[in-house]
């Protein structure tokens, strides 16, 4: 019996995104740390590790480099339009972590909305605006896919 691995928007995702460090990279740039060393001391990653992990979000279009200086060149980093895409992500990732796997002093970060309160982002169904729960969905395989 042979399986079929199941393509996905999931698997392409994660390829895209997946390895270890690249959403950590990904957060800093969204929290304004665009600078080499700025990324690796809020990161911790190994330098040569960062270096591989820009490259890939580069090439993917999900990161552009800009130079601030000529001499040496030196270059930041900012999310494109294509990258400032994985904000709910890593919003619902903290999310998880916040309620979930937050130690005893409570999550290490506190993010407020403009009404004033704590952000807890909630899913919507931007047909109707109602709030979306695991049962109220219902999957549907691409037909040509199935066989």
């Amino acid at each position: 019996m042979t399986s079929q691995v199941r393509e996905c928007s999931v698997a392409r995702t994660l390829d895209l995104i997946g390895a270890k460090w690249t959403m950590l990279v990904v957060r800093e740039l969204h929290l304004g740390s665009h600078r080499f060393d700025q990324i690796v001391r809020h990161t911790g990653a190994p330098r040569d590790i960062l270096t591989d992990r820009l490259r890939k979000l580069e090439a993917n279009g999900l990161v552009e480099r800009v130079q601030y200086e000529d001499h040496p060149p030196r270059f930041e980093y900012h999310l494109t339009d294509l990258g400032r895409g994985l904000g709910p992500i890593l919003t619902m990732l903290r999310e998880f972590g916040d309620r979930h796997l937050a130690g005893e002093d409570g999550p290490p970060l506190r993010v407020e909305h403009s009404c004033g309160h704590d952000y807890q982002p909630v899913l919507t169904c931007r047909a109707c605006g109602e709030a979306v729960r695991s049962a109220d969905l219902t999957m549907h395989l691409d037909t040509a896919e199935a066989s």
